[in-house]
């Protein structure tokens, strides 16, 4: 009975089932329709959603769909693809729907910021790189340069040291000179400026790199390296907007090196013939474990934004704080920053741009061997037979030389960079006559900063030999502008004209102060008055002034055809009077194809545009007393025995050059802009040549003047290479899936130096390893050929210049080894996102580019008590070994020297950054008056695949030097980063 009674339950249960799905059934219905363009074309891949659910489809071959569901009169679908404008329309009572998109040339229309304007991005002419908002919302960052590592074809973000006090230097379409800066002219808001690094990557809008001689001439004398415009944000809501970002992590250092532990760093010496009690040292310190440490990073950024009819508002404030993954390295920022404009009357506009800045950082010596206080090479070449501190608490040194550890460069003295800097501008805007505008704008960038270094008396044997070292250095920079620009725009029935002209003055001048004491009687008072011996005193003082007046025209017919024309005139204080006025001018068209009739009919085609540009710019950057270098300078410290006393004297310094004028860099640039499936792929190439005559080189005189040498305008350097972008987009549904890429070819070419060869890049006590020569590019590695070991002895041979092998050979058998400029350089993202979640993979690299690992000559060298890397137990030992390693040889350097032996290939693939965001649905959020939260993690330098053997292949011990490039000798690595963060908005 009772299984009866189960199997009616069963039943009256399938029943009730049943009858539920009939219902349903019977509720549900389905609408169909097709998607098309304005044009009845059918389209693909567009997607239809019924708004706030996931119920949808995405359109056939035909543009066809089919959706089956519960529909209510009220409910609404949006239809969307990308390059069209989405629709949305009411279900109601239809169940066939017929949608016909337009096509949405935003794209086509989005602002670019160009020399003193804007433009929109279809009628640009030259060659422009820009870096937006999304691209650096991705990957949070510290600095400016970062940011822009790998996003824009044709420049080279050149990281020298991976130090969090380490500013980065731009690269634009090559090196530019030999003896003037390369360095492009940064300009923010209006305002030039040359150091990024107080610059808070979180307030920055957009950035515009302006590439080719025909988008910089507006800038003439400042624009020969290319011009970095940088656009601070401003309010975009109506109401009020509060956004909070917050980031934390830590960073370590990617790679050790394999060194000799105690027992087989005892048996080299003993190789080498010191005789001593060995068993006297049995400490086993890893120094590289001492030195490297877990770095810590954390940034806090608040921001208030707004705009009315009348006011639009942006005012923030932030805190960066870096530990570096080496002891005592460490950086901090904090940055406040007002934009604000105003309307005062629908014929005045004002507003103002400032930012300030209190920037500090504690730098570790790098770059140098142990002797000289390198940190990164004393961890490597510091015996592990020794500790780190003797029984009174001093730091221990290397008892056979004297060499202090690498703990005694990073902590036996105190050692601080402070820095305030104010950079801004004020504007007033009046409108007249229906299509002039008349802008007066005044900017500064103030910026003083102090360098305070005390060497403890008791701590360091160096210390303890000087009793104490104290400096102060002082640096006072300041810079005004003024620029007055008239513009005028009208429109003439299907042509565009736009006029600007104005007039640039701007002032520059710098103070420095310096002064070094010692001999201390404690550790007390640190400061350098406490000193009884003063060992230099230092005040010096320059300016600059530069007047320019500038035009450009805008012509525009039919949105088709473009035509840009700059011409600046700009003179400069630092040359001489008969060549002080230099005159740059640049003419860009181009012609919008995609707009002509005969490509109407085919859709494959979005947008097809061609350029080409020619133009001249011009580079002063001469520092320090060579601003001067036109004049016959006077020097000091020329002292006279007269009657028997000694008397201050002076004496001809330089010898003066009236003609020295600016170099001059002539440039023609080819472009093409191709969009094609609405966009869905766009391709940007471009091809220039880049001519740079009249360097300011300091080159040698006759002897009859009285002089070696001095600045003169004499030598060509050139430029020329192929740039690509391609950006795509792979997947626009749920799952969306976005890819740009870019690469870029650049070869470097010195095409005249008078004949001369200029070396520089001396290392490890070997020489130079760096030749400026005629036919030859900069950054050429120069030393011998290796040729191997010679079984029987154990010494090293190279080759001759005749193709003989020698153990003797001579400066003359030196020739080019190596060369640092890459072949090309590129970068990959992609972004991919599904509903709340984005991941981002980001990466960079190099190829073809060669390093000296000069670090090896250290610690592969041989020659002294230094520590040796692992790679020494192959050393040739006994007659008949077959080795690549020549023997030890105490105080020869022989085996050693600058050559092929230290030569590496430097190509590398970098994942820069991978980035995992999830953004909270706003139905989480609206409840806690929350309008957006994002949260995140981040890594940078992930991985590295490369064949170098050293800690970094991005880096250079000569910094940023025109000529000593590719050059690693003990230099501070770039990390390894983890940071985890969230961006919270109300």
């Amino acid at each position: 009975m009772k299984h009866i009674d189960k199997i009616r339950l069963y039943a009256c249960v399938l029943v009730v089932f049943l009858l539920t799905q009939s219902v349903a059934m019977a509720q549900q219905s389905t609408v169909v329709g097709q998607v098309t363009d304005e044009f009845a074309e059918p389209i693909p891949g567009a997607t239809i959603q019924l708004v706030g659910t996931t119920t949808g489809a995405v359109t056939d071959i035909d543009g066809r769909f089919s959706i089956t569901y519960d529909f209510s009169a009220t409910d609404q679908l949006v239809v969307s693809s990308l390059g069209y404008l989405s629709q949305t329309v009411s279900v109601g009572n239809q169940s066939n729907f017929q949608f016909a998109l337009v096509e949405d040339v935003v794209s086509l229309e989005e602002i670019v910021v160009v020399g003193y304007g804007t433009q929109e991005k279809k009628d640009v002419t030259g060659s422009i790189a820009v870096v937006g908002d999304e691209d650096m919302s991705l990957r949070p960052n510290s600095q400016i340069g970062s940011l822009i590592q790998g996003k824009a074809a044709g420049v080279q973000v050149m990281s020298s040291s991976g130090k969090p006090s380490q500013g980065l230097n731009l690269r634009i379409r090559g090196t530019n000179s030999i003896n003037a800066g390369s360095e492009p002219l940064y300009v923010v808001d209006g305002v030039p400026t040359t150091d990024t690094r107080s610059i808070n990557p979180a307030d920055v809008e957009s950035i515009s790199i302006l590439k080719d001689a025909s988008s910089a001439a507006i800038y003439g004398a400042q624009g020969a390296n290319g011009v970095v415009l940088i656009t601070t944000k401003r309010g975009t809501t109506d109401n009020a907007q509060i956004n909070f970002n917050a980031y934390g992590g830590f960073a370590q250092v990617w790679k050790k090196m394999d060194v000799l532990g105690s027992r087989d760093y005892i048996e080299l010496m003993q190789e080498m013939g010191q005789n001593t009690d060995w068993s006297q040292y049995t400490e086993n310190t890893d120094w590289q474990d001492e030195v490297f440490q877990r770095g810590v990073s954390q940034n806090y950024q608040l921001s208030i934004s707004g705009k009315d009819e009348k006011t639009n508002y942006y005012i923030s404030g932030g805190w960066t704080d870096q530990k570096g993954a080496v002891r005592t390295s460490e950086m901090s920022r904090t940055n406040f920053k007002v934009n604000l404009d105003h309307e005062v009357s629908d014929w005045l506009k004002v507003g103002t741009r400032v930012a300030y800045t209190l920037y500090s950082d504690v730098d570790v010596t790098d770059n140098q061997a142990v002797n000289s206080g390198g940190v990164l090479l004393g961890a490597l070449s510091t015996p592990s037979i020794i500790g780190i501190y003797n029984p009174d608490g001093s730091f221990t040194s290397n008892p056979f030389q004297n060499w202090e550890n690498p703990l005694a460069s990073t902590d036996g003295s105190d050692r601080k960079y402070r820095n305030q800097r104010l950079i801004g501008n004020t504007y007033a805007e009046i409108s007249f006559l229906k299509n002039f505008k008349f802008r007066s704008n005044i900017g500064l960038d103030h910026n003083n900063d102090i360098y305070d270094y005390f060497l403890n008396p008791y701590l360091t044997s160096y210390g303890r030999a000087l009793n104490g070292r104290a400096e102060n250095n002082t640096n006072k920079n300041q810079y005004y502008i003024l620029d007055n620009t008239l513009s005028y725009t009208k429109d003439i029935g299907k042509s565009r004209v736009e006029v600007l002209v104005g007039a640039v003055q701007q002032k520059f001048t710098w103070e420095y102060n310096k002064v070094v004491t010692q001999n201390f009687s404690s550790d007390g008072i640190q400061t350098p008055n406490v000193g009884s011996q003063i060992i230099e005193a230092t005040a010096t003082k320059s300016e600059k002034a530069n007047q320019s007046y500038l035009s450009r025209v805008h012509y525009e017919y039919n949105d088709k055809y473009l035509l840009t024309a700059n011409f600046r005139v700009d003179g400069s204080s630092v040359f001489g009077p008969e060549n002080r006025w230099g005159y740059f001018p640049s003419v860009s068209g181009g012609w919008r194809i995609s707009e002509e009739s005969f490509l109407e009919g085919i859709s494959t085609i979005s947008d097809l545009k061609i350029r080409a540009g020619w133009g001249i710019v011009g580079n002063d950057q001469l520092s320090g007393d060579n601003r001067y270098s036109y004049l016959g300078l006077i020097g000091g410290g020329a002292n006279y025995p007269i009657g028997g006393v000694t008397q201050p004297g002076t004496y001809p310094a330089s010898i003066s050059n009236n003609t020295l004028k600016w170099e001059e860099s002539q440039q023609t640039n080819i472009g093409v802009d191709l969009g094609l499936w609405n966009n869905r792929v766009t391709l940007t190439a471009d091809a220039y040549r880049k001519t740079t005559t009249d360097l300011l080189l300091n080159a040698p005189l006759p002897r009859s003047t009285g002089f070696d040498n001095a600045i003169q305008n004499i030598g060509e350097l050139q430029n020329q290479g192929l740039e690509f972008v391609v950006s795509t987009v792979n997947l626009d549904k749920d799952f969306k899936w976005n890819t740009d890429f870019n690469i870029s070819f650049n070869q470097n070419k010195v095409i005249d130096i008078v004949g001369q060869e200029i070396f520089d890049g001396a290392v490890a006590g070997r020489g130079e390893a760096s030749l400026v020569r005629e036919g030859e590019s900069l950054g050429t590695l120069y030393g011998y050929v290796y040729g191997g070991v010679d079984p029987q002895t154990g010494d090293a041979y190279y080759i001759n210049q005749i193709g003989e092998s020698t153990f003797t050979p001579t400066a003359d058998d030196r020739r080019i080894i190596g060369h640092a400029n890459p072949d090309f350089l590129y970068g990959m993202t992609n972004t991919l996102s599904y509903k709340g979640l984005t991941l981002l993979v980001f990466l960079q690299g190099s190829y073809g580019n060669d390093i000296l690992n000069a670090s090896r000559i250290d610690i592969e060298g041989m020659t002294d008590p230094k520590n040796q890397s692992t790679a020494v137990l192959d050393r040739w030992r006994q007659p008949g070994d077959v080795t690549d390693i020549p023997r030890a040889t105490w105080g020869n350097t022989d085996n050693s020297r600058i050559s092929t032996r230290f030569i590496e290939d430097a190509s590398y693939l970098r994942v820069k950054t991978v980035t995992l965001g999830y953004d909270l649905p706003s139905s989480l959020l609206s409840k806690a008056n929350i309008k957006g939260l994002k949260v995140y993690v981040t890594g940078e330098n992930l991985l590295t695949f490369t064949g170098y053997s050293g800690f970094d292949p991005e880096v250079n011990a000569f910094g940023y030097s025109n000529t000593a490039q590719g050059i690693d000798y003990g230099t501070y690595p770039q990390t390894r980063n983890f940071i985890a963060g969230l961006n919270l908005t109300f």
